[in-house]
């Protein structure tokens, strides 16, 4: 469960740091963007992110605070710049959770899926929407594939 709340946690945070630099990033053609913190003299990695020639996020490295390697993510996108896949690597460049994002025909997400290195669920989110769009559900399982949880989504009108 703690695995899965990182996860959506991570990608929650990307998708709010992207939605706002993607047209700068864009605009003056930014490959990547490396963040680092100056303590005294010493100079210690933080972040780097890298984009495409769309100013999507494509690449995330993740240091501690003494600056060595934490974790890292590549993303990949549809036609539509949805995210369709979440990789998270180990320092070696080993697999160890896969995320996919699937979406339905009007291009609302439908499901999220993570597995382990070995193709193994470790959790899945399955969303509703109506006529218009809107999320109206979504239903959590765990890696047995065991319904956890389900957030219902109710909106008000003028």
């Amino acid at each position: 469960m703690q695995k899965l709340l990182l996860t959506l946690l991570c990608v929650l945070l990307t998708g709010f740091s992207f939605a706002q630099k993607r047209k700068t990033i864009k605009k003056y053609n930014i490959r990547s963007v490396t963040t680092t913190e100056v303590t005294g003299n010493k100079t210690i990695n933080d972040n780097k992110s890298v984009y495409d020639t769309k100013g999507r996020l494509i690449e995330e490295t993740n240091y501690d605070r003494e600056g060595k390697f934490k974790s890292q993510f590549r993303y990949k996108y549809n036609m539509d710049d949805d995210l369709t896949e979440q990789c998270k690597y180990n320092e070696a460049g080993v697999l160890l959770e896969k995320m996919t994002v699937k979406y339905d025909v009007m291009g609302e997400k439908a499901e999220e899926l993570v597995v382990d290195k070995n193709g193994k669920q470790v959790s899945r989110n399955v969303y509703t929407h109506n006529a218009k769009g809107l999320k109206t559900e979504k239903k959590q399982f765990d890696a047995g594939n065991k319904l956890v949880s389900v957030k219902k989504y109710t909106y008000a009108y003028k």
